[in-house]
């Protein structure tokens, strides 16, 4: 495994309201992730904690997301051959928490 790609992506939601739009956001991308085969093998919260693992083109892809009051911090561990990709993967994830973060 290559060193863990890590986005910080701050927020003013306060941390309940973070962590439900972020469950919100997984339960929407659930169809996204099968229709791009990707199979996830693992989605479990633990308090404020989701661990995830996801395989694709026999690829394996885990990591967690920490949702704290002020900062979202994920940490995904890529395989090799998708560390290649780390910077385009590390802008969508800092784009799309941003998005999904920014108050509505």
């Amino acid at each position: 495994m290559a060193k863990p790609l890590i986005v910080e992506i701050p927020h003013e939601l306060g941390l309940a309201e973070a962590r439900r739009r972020i469950a919100d956001g997984i339960t929407q991308a659930d169809g996204l992730f099968a229709k791009a085969g990707v199979a996830v093998e693992k989605m479990a919260w633990t308090d404020d904690r989701l661990d995830f693992a996801m395989a694709a083109l026999g690829q394996k892809v885990d990591g967690q997301v920490d949702v704290r009051p002020e900062t979202v911090r994920v940490e995904v561990r890529l395989p090799l051959l998708l560390a290649l990709f780390a910077q385009q993967i590390q802008k969508k994830l800092g784009n799309e928490g941003n998005l999904l973060l920014t108050k509505k």
